[in-house]
């Protein structure tokens, strides 16, 4: 089993509409979104869901009313600014906890003398299986100012891999977040292969050099893409230069075109219509040469 992923230094840079063409030329893959603080390889493929999970991960504080005394240690303790009060018409101070801002690190709950804080699992999202035209896809979506996303990219991941071997998939192919957070990070580590995809702009190849940066750390074979390359041919070669000296190979380019934007439109990936750059993005996956390797 080969686990290709597509990541990006920055956002914007055509990541996921290759990611899909990607899969509709393999023909036989198990497809995994990992961006999942902004997912959108949905928008393209249209999933029928089969399963839907709840991702439940770390805590966060809950005051019960009935047992607050108003003492306002909480508050006093919190870090985070996450505990407010009110005055009440009979004039007490009414204490709650904001979820957005709790931290989930406890020391509220610790401290209250009278243990009138819960401290439950928090839902933080959820995670899916579902069936495409290109094969199954695992997918997720993480809540309004959730956290963990790193822990969900992982769910993703093990629930991708368990239907490659249950199914016997020889490949999975993964839609990465961009830049080189802890998401990132998530998506990659024990990755056969990444493909960068940047753009040729001053921005893109100073992201494309912190990714590669972290594609070395990990021992990871780094393979790259310049998308867009004829709007700014010096700046591509340029970035190509730049990544052949940081260990990388080039894998392709793919010209402007703007019937990518048709593509999408059209709930379809860009390989599944006629255009120009669809060929692009066929020798690029000739240049992968992921099943040979």
């Amino acid at each position: 089993m080969r686990e290709l992923v597509i990541i990006s230094g920055k956002g914007g840079t055509g990541k996921t509409s290759v990611t899909a063409s990607l899969a509709a030329l393999a023909k036989r893959s198990v497809i995994c979104d990992c961006d999942v603080d902004a997912a959108d390889l949905h928008l393209v493929l249209t999933p029928l869901i089969k399963e839907e999970h709840e991702f439940i991960s770390g805590h966060e504080a809950v005051i019960r009313q009935t047992d607050c005394i108003g003492c306002g240690i909480c508050e006093d303790v919190c870090r985070f600014n996450a505990i407010h009060s009110k005055q009440t018409h009979k004039g007490e101070l009414l204490f709650s906890v904001d979820p957005i801002a709790c931290e989930g690190c406890k020391v509220c709950v610790e401290m209250c003398p009278e243990k009138a804080i819960d401290f439950p699992d928090c839902n933080c999202g959820k995670w899916f299986i579902s069936e495409t035209r290109l094969g199954p896809m695992v997918h997720a979506r993480l809540g309004v100012a959730a956290e963990n996303s790193g822990k969900l990219v992982s769910t993703v991941r093990r629930e991708a891999r368990s239907i490659a071997e249950k199914e016997n998939y020889e490949l999975i192919i993964v839609d990465g977040p961009p830049g080189i957070g802890c998401p990132v990070i998530a998506s990659v580590t024990g990755a056969s292969q990444v493909l960068v995809v940047t753009e040729p702009t001053v921005s893109g190849e100073h992201d494309l050099e912190r990714v590669l940066g972290l594609t070395r750390h990990f021992q990871i074979p780094a393979a790259v893409c310049v998308n867009k390359w004829d709007i700014n041919p010096d700046m591509t070669v340029r970035i190509e230069e730049r990544a052949v000296k940081l260990g990388a190979k080039i894998a392709g380019r793919i010209r402007y075109d703007s019937a990518a934007t048709k593509a999408q439109i059209q709930q379809k990936a860009v390989v599944e219509i006629e255009t120009p750059s669809a060929e692009d993005i066929r020798q690029l996956w000739k240049n992968l040469n992921i099943r040979e390797e």
